[in-house]
């Protein structure tokens, strides 16, 4: 028999509404896992064992009883009357461990942005995202490792050690979602949710090769947030295959029609998919993508024509006023940040230069991005429409080394980083040429998903993954979710 951590979040699902695994041996194994890797990985901040397995505890307990209602219900029916037992039934995702990236309130426990300049205090309440995914019947286990506010393409921060890919710890396991990534990756988590307002799904799950699936602007009303006023952000899942993907984004999409579940078990059609290269970042940035991106790319394509669909050259024109605009939308929630004026040296070099940048910058400065963002997505999407899908790689360069970005050096037992070089624009340049092709998605509102087509070794002399990235139009999640399982993944 598999080992619990072995089961794909799908079969572990069964077995927890089965009863073969209590919600408590789910728990238990899941927390032993993450005591013996995360001192390694630092996929974790914060490990909440104790309330875990309280909350576990209380789904056995609600297990039980609805067993029992559900025996007295069938004897009833058996004799003169009918009893159902008040209805209740077991919720979607009943016993099922995840954890939270540490950007997001989880009642009771400290949420600190990945920020040494805040006040680390427990929150008051759930956020949205977790209310969504506690009613669907998870059990929390902690808090995962992000980049400072989830500013970046990696999980940095001055607040706990640099979270770290499981197929290579030398390398980064990406951003802002890099230690959900890793949990999943490593088999701490079945899977997770992640939000993504640039590329923070994408990118960690490309670094860690899992499925990651950026849902579409409004599908997932839980993962969006206020303070982002382009609406770039939003949650979808981080798993293994595009079947357990499916099963979150049961829990975390408002029901319509076929079940995300159903809909994977379905082969799509012929499509016509564009294939390109090109990216808004390249004036600004101008990039070559490295030889391991061009091999995953070229993998995705045959997998794509042994499967029947059709691959076209795809050109696309992007203004190059993209790069100042959208780095102004990015930006402008950390001007606003609530940080007491004594703690801002505690910021990182990136956060505390632009949060200065975009306190300094006027409203109508921002209003003006946001207005050319609207016009860019109207074009872009335009273009697009010329094809059922678009192709890209996910990542223009394998995973990059920790202290990468940032100058940092992140020995294995020191920790926090002795020096931060603070060359803010260096890194951010760093990070656009890692990721060209990700941040526009959000900006069109356009579903995106990613897949670990290709493995190569790397530097280390280990496997390092490398992912192809398909955009759909609107409404096209379940279609990306079919193509991924099509493929094998």
């Amino acid at each position: 028999m598999a080992e619990i951590h072995e089961l794909t979040a799908v079969q572990l699902r069964d077995c927890l509404r089965s009863g073969d695994l209590s919600a408590r041996e789910a728990t238990a194994h899941f927390l032993a896992r993450i005591e013996a890797s995360n001192r390694l990985l630092g996929a974790f901040v914060t490990v909440t064992a104790e309330q875990a397995m309280t909350d576990a505890a209380a789904a056995d307990a609600k297990f039980a009883r609805l067993r029992r209602a559900s025996s007295t219900s069938a004897s009833a029916a058996s004799g003169a009357g009918t009893a159902d037992g008040g209805g209740e039934t077991l919720p979607l995702l009943h016993g099922m461990p995840v954890a939270f990236k540490d950007l997001t309130d989880v009642a009771g426990v400290v949420t600190t942005h990945g920020s040494a300049a805040l006040e680390h205090k427990p929150a008051l309440m759930d956020g949205a995202l977790v209310m969504e995914l506690k009613a669907a019947g998870v059990v929390s286990l902690g808090k995962t490792q992000v980049p400072e506010f989830g500013l970046t393409a990696y999980s940095e921060n001055r607040v706990a050690p640099p979270s770290r890919n499981p197929h290579a710890p030398s390398r980064s396991s990406g951003g802002s979602s890099g230690g959900s990534a890793a949990a999943v990756a490593a088999r701490l988590l079945p899977f997770a949710p992640g939000t993504d307002g640039g590329g923070s799904v994408r990118i960690p799950a490309a670094a860690c090769g899992l499925v990651g699936l950026k849902p579409g602007r409004g599908v997932v009303a839980s993962g969006e947030s206020s303070g982002d006023p382009a609406r770039l952000v939003a949650a979808g899942p981080l798993a293994h295959s595009a079947a357990d993907a499916a099963l979150m984004m049961d829990a975390l999409a408002a029901p319509s029609g076929e079940s995300y579940s159903e809909s994977v078990r379905h082969e799509p059609g012929p499509l016509r998919i564009g294939v390109t290269l090109d990216s808004p970042w390249s004036t600004t940035f101008p990039f070559t993508p490295e030889p391991e991106a061009l091999d995953a790319l070229q993998a995705g394509i045959g997998l794509l024509e042994r499967a029947g669909h059709r691959i076209y050259d795809a050109a696309v024109r992007y203004d190059n006023r993209y790069p100042n605009a959208f780095t102004t939308a990015w930006t402008a929630a950390v001007g606003s940040a609530r940080i007491s004026p004594h703690r801002e040296a505690l910021l990182t070099p990136l956060t505390r230069t632009f949060r200065r940048r975009a306190q300094q910058r006027s409203a109508a400065k921002l209003n003006e991005a946001l207005a050319f963002l609207r016009q860019f997505q109207r074009d872009t999407v335009t273009q697009y429409r010329q094809w059922d899908l678009m192709l890209m790689p996910t990542l223009a360069q394998t995973p990059r080394p920790v202290g990468w970005f940032t100058g940092a050096s992140h020995g294995d037992d020191r920790w926090p980083a002795a020096e931060w070089a603070g060359d803010a624009d260096g890194d951010y340049r760093k990070q656009c040429e890692y990721a060209p092709w990700s941040s526009m998605v959000n900006v069109c509102g356009l579903p995106a998903i990613t897949i670990p087509v290709h493995w190569t070794g790397g530097a280390d002399g280990q496997g390092l993954p490398m992912g192809i990235q398909l955009v759909g139009p609107t409404g096209s999640e379940r279609v990306l979710l079919q193509v991924a399982a099509q493929l094998g993944f």
